[in-house]
């Protein structure tokens, strides 16, 4: 099966060799999004709340791409540098979806790609 890649110009260009979201069949897989301002390429400025929302928001710009909505995650990974932040990122999580809510891991990494605090990749289902 030959990969479909999509592509936003809304959301952050990838920083190396890989897709922002492959299709295979109904699944839509995104790749791992971080709090980059997409107008000017640099990390987003705050706490986990703000820079939790800039993810999520470039993760729905890449759905879009693909036609989809948010509605229609089915798995979420979320990546912490520090998971004394899971609390906040945990209320702005909440506050992108409706129950029920889609299936989700949170891990805590050494280090992230210019010096986020988080990274969230999902699946997402046509």
């Amino acid at each position: 099966m030959a990969r479909e890649s999509v592509t936003s110009s809304q959301a952050p260009a990838a920083i190396g060799p890989y897709s922002q979201a492959v299709w295979c069949g109904d699944l839509l897989y995104c790749s791992g999004q971080t709090p980059i301002n997409p107008s000017n390429g640099k990390l987003l400025e705050g706490g986990i709340a703000q820079q939790t929302h800039q993810a999520f928001e470039n993760l729905r710009q890449v759905l879009a791409a693909a036609g989809l909505g948010m509605d229609q995650v089915i798995k979420c990974n979320v990546y912490l540098v520090d998971m004394a932040d899971f609390s906040g990122m945990n209320t702005e999580y909440q506050a992108q979806f409706t129950a029920p809510y889609p299936a989700r891991t949170t891990v805590a990494v050494h280090q992230l790609p210019l010096g986020a605090r988080v990274e969230i990749e999902l699946i997402a289902r046509k």
